[in-house]
């Protein structure tokens, strides 16, 4: 997905939506640091594709509240 897709995606969630999905990609990214440490070595990419998301939900939410 495009960033500008993505961000899109993100602004249309209500609050709530958007606190699953962040709640989502930090128990992935539990999953996915646990990978790397074990070794496999696919797992780097999408930990920073995921932490992007994580910080843009997190500043999506915080624009909301202003």
């Amino acid at each position: 997905m495009k960033k500008r897709e993505e961000l899109d995606r993100y602004r249309e969630m209500a609050e709530d939506e958007l606190r699953a999905e962040a709640a989502r990609l930090r128990e992935s990214l539990f999953r996915l640091n646990f990978k790397l440490a074990l070794g496999e070595v696919d797992a780097v990419k999408r930990i920073r594709q995921e932490k992007k998301a994580l910080a843009r939900i997190e500043t999506i939410s915080k624009q909301g509240r202003n």
